[in-house]
């Protein structure tokens, strides 16, 4: 049975979070410039995770999301399974990644990192070896698979669910490529702004506000 999407007891922070990638098959980003031009319209600042060898094939758009005030983050840079890397392999794919990153946005992604597929969240090993080079995983509290085939109201409605289920802070995982997630947002966000939702980026949401400043060494 599927529980309905109710509305939570009072005000809500989301955070939307996009993984920036090379889907298979992609020649093109135009299902990331719409989720811009959606998230520009209504005014939300959104968490990219952007991916090196994408950022190195789309500068422009690369540019545009940090341009548009959204925190960027990284999201390795040939999207291996950091489960089977060697310290050394993950270290030099941070690099690679962080550089290309820095490159096309201008803006240090430390200390913000997604694991690909999320492989190695389990992994003291991975941690380890992201807290050298100054990251962290962030993971997510609602996937609604947006990759996966089916209705762009699919989508919206497992992330509705989810978000009001959970509540204050919620992490909501998307991708940048996949045209229903574009096709989806814009009502996406009118559910859940009726709901009583805001949409705020990673860095001030409690949980996370803290890393930021240890990557900057502000106090």
């Amino acid at each position: 049975m599927v529980t309905p999407a109710r509305r939570p007891d009072g005000p809500f922070r989301v955070a939307l979070t996009f993984d920036v990638e090379h889907p298979e098959g992609a020649t093109s980003v135009d299902a990331t410039e719409r989720i811009l031009d959606t998230l520009g319209e209504t005014g939300i600042a959104a968490t990219m995770f952007v991916q090196g060898r994408w950022a190195r094939a789309w500068p422009a758009t690369a540019r545009r999301i940090a341009e548009a005030g959204h925190l960027v983050g990284h999201h390795s840079h040939h999207h291996a399974r950091f489960a089977y890397l060697t310290r050394a392999g993950i270290r030099h794919d941070l690099a690679a990644g962080e550089a290309v990153i820095r490159e096309t946005t201008g803006v240090n992604p430390r200390p913000w990192f997604r694991l690909p597929f999320g492989s190695g969240a389990g992994m003291r090993s991975v941690h380890a070896a992201l807290h050298a080079s100054g990251y962290r995983h962030v993971g997510w509290d609602v996937d609604p698979r947006d990759w996966a085939s089916g209705p762009p109201a699919g989508v919206r409605d497992l992330v509705v669910r989810g978000a009001t289920g959970h509540g204050d802070g919620v992490v909501i995982l998307l991708h940048g490529w996949p045209l229903r997630t574009a096709e989806t947002l814009p009502g996406l966000v009118r559910e859940l702004c009726d709901r009583g939702a805001s949409f705020v980026r990673l860095d001030s949401l409690a949980d996370y506000a803290g890393w930021a400043r240890e990557a900057t060494g502000r106090r």
